[in-house]
């Protein structure tokens, strides 16, 4: 289990207070355990090589900012993105990057297909996602977003088989190559989470991204279904 950084412990405590919130997007039957278990398992990313080292990350789907604020504020020397297209939720976070003081984190409400298709192309060292959406999908997602050998952090439970065939069948189509899955046990009584890594290993395909929906609705690697 992976402890909170010392000079970050003020801003997360600011994030839990925020959690607390009516406003908040997250289920009301968490805010209890949200230190226990929200902030546990954002830092368990802490234990991973190429976040430590990312210069740029982008959260996919960032909603309460989870992982991507625990992030920010464990990494001042990173800059992360918290790619969000919920308008309420985007309101939650930039109220949350104030109200923390984060110097080295910003909002961007769009889809991150738009995002990718422009400003954000080939941007980031690490993309993170967290309870977001299948590997396949992610995969494809992170990788426009992604630098050649930037590295994709996904969080998952317990491991699926036919999931993880899905990512490596469409490893070609979005240059994407699964390289771990690491269990982890970030908060006492966890059990069957694990962090899946993906690393891009060529140039952006053509014809990525695809036009927003796409990759969750008809994810590559999944023809056969």
């Amino acid at each position: 289990m992976t402890s909170v950084p010392p000079p970050a412990e003020p801003a997360i405590e600011e994030l839990l207070r925020l959690l607390a919130e009516p406003r908040a997007p997250i289920a009301p039957s968490t805010v209890s355990t949200a230190r226990e278990v929200h902030v546990a398992d954002s830092l368990s990313a802490l234990e991973l090589e190429p976040v430590r080292s990312a210069a740029r990350v982008a959260d996919l789907g960032s909603g309460a900012g989870l992982p991507g604020l625990i992030l920010a504020a464990s990494l001042p020397a990173a800059h992360v993105d918290l790619i969000e297209s919920v308008g309420r939720k985007c309101d939650f976070l930039r109220h949350a990057v104030a109200s923390m003081g984060l110097s080295n984190a910003a909002v961007v409400c769009a889809r991150s297909e738009e995002w990718a298709a422009g400003e954000g192309r080939e941007s980031y060292d690490v993309v993170t996602a967290r309870a977001v959406g299948s590997l396949a999908t992610l995969a494809e997602l992170a990788s426009p977003l992604l630098r050649e050998a930037g590295v994709l952090v996904a969080w998952k439970g317990a491991r699926s088989g036919e999931e993880e065939q899905d990512a490596a069948t469409a490893a070609v189509r979005v240059a994407m190559e699964p390289t771990e899955i690491r269990s982890m046990r970030p908060y006492p009584g966890s059990r069957d989470r694990h962090i899946h890594l993906l690393r891009k290993n060529g140039p952006t395909p053509n014809g990525l991204p695809r036009r927003p929906g796409m990759a969750a609705k008809r994810p590559f690697g999944t023809e056969r279904n």
